[in-house]
């Protein structure tokens, strides 16, 4: 039986800081590589950070997070490993919480969160939406400026999908 080593990152980020979640995440990756990691999994919201509140309602926040991970595309961040990023996806013009699984500069999966928290110190539907197409993928267009990072891929694959891999199905869901 094969085994994989799977990385799981809890990263310092901060609302709106961009670049410092970047350079983070970036990080977060060299140590997973460097400890012979092929699964790479990381913090909900993690591109944009969690605590944006109403700032998730701009359409910038969403816009710089797919800025953020073209960079980490170019940089070969997903190349020979799979990695869950977490950050907003706006789809049909409403806005999502999603999990986005990349591997080798393209993006495979585009996994909204399907129960959003929304109780004690927690709005999410305030600025989220939950997935709303019960279990059916859809086809989310991509942004044009991406679409050059991700080797001209324009669409990806959204909703509660599973990636089936040569000897292991992968599935995400964000806690509530």
């Amino acid at each position: 039986m094969a085994t994989c080593t799977i990385g799981t990152c809890n990263l310092n980020q901060h609302a709106l800081d961009f670049d410092g979640n970047l350079e983070r995440i970036k990080q977060s990756i060299e140590e997973c590589r460097s400890a012979g990691a092929k699964l790479r999994l990381g913090p909900e919201l993690e591109i944009p950070g969690y605590g944006c509140e109403d700032h998730f309602l701009e359409d910038d926040t969403t816009e710089h997070s797919w800025e953020a991970l073209a960079v980490l595309f170019a940089a070969g961040c997903t190349d020979h490993m799979l990695c869950d990023f977490g950050m907003p996806v706006m789809f049909q013009s409403v806005r999502y919480n999603c999990r986005v699984l990349c591997l080798n500069r393209q993006v495979l999966l585009i996994r909204p969160k399907l129960f959003l928290a929304n109780d004690g110190n927690y709005r999410e539907t305030r600025w989220f939406t939950r997935w709303q197409y019960g279990y059916t993928l859809k086809q989310c267009q991509l942004p044009v400026d991406f679409s050059q990072a991700a080797n001209g891929q324009t669409v990806a694959p959204i909703g509660p999908g599973m990636l089936q891999l040569r000897d292991t199905v992968i599935a995400s869901e964000t806690c509530e």
